[in-house]
């Protein structure tokens, strides 16, 4: 089982990217995944997690500024990130049941 996230980097506060965590190893379908980060210093935080009927839910520091989608023919799950801001400063990574995958750093500063 393999989760590689990938498309952070520097961004201007304000600003978007859109982040990826291909999956490898078993098929997404049927279950619910993850988005979370880590910033230096701090704990993990889970972010978005979306469920095999395509619902979402998210924590309140991203409520509203990000969405998590999946897309199920490419075995892949995205997070589409706006409106950021310095805070959101970290390694962002997916999870599947307990297990974390490879994370991207995404870094927002002027």
């Amino acid at each position: 089982v393999q989760l590689v996230a990938s498309g952070g980097g520097l961004v201007q506060p304000g600003g978007s990217l859109t982040l990826s965590c291909v999956v490898s190893g078993f098929r997404i379908t049927p279950y619910a995944l993850t988005w979370g980060r880590q910033a230096p210093g701090k704990e993990r935080e889970e972010l978005a997690t979306i469920g095999t009927d395509g619902t979402a839910i998210y924590a309140d520091s991203v409520k509203g500024r990000f969405t998590i989608s999946k897309d199920n023919a490419k075995n892949t799950v995205i997070l589409q990130m706006t409106s950021l801001k310095s805070e959101d400063t970290a390694v962002y990574s997916c999870k599947w049941r307990t297990t974390w995958g490879q994370g991207t750093q995404v870094t927002v500063s002027s």
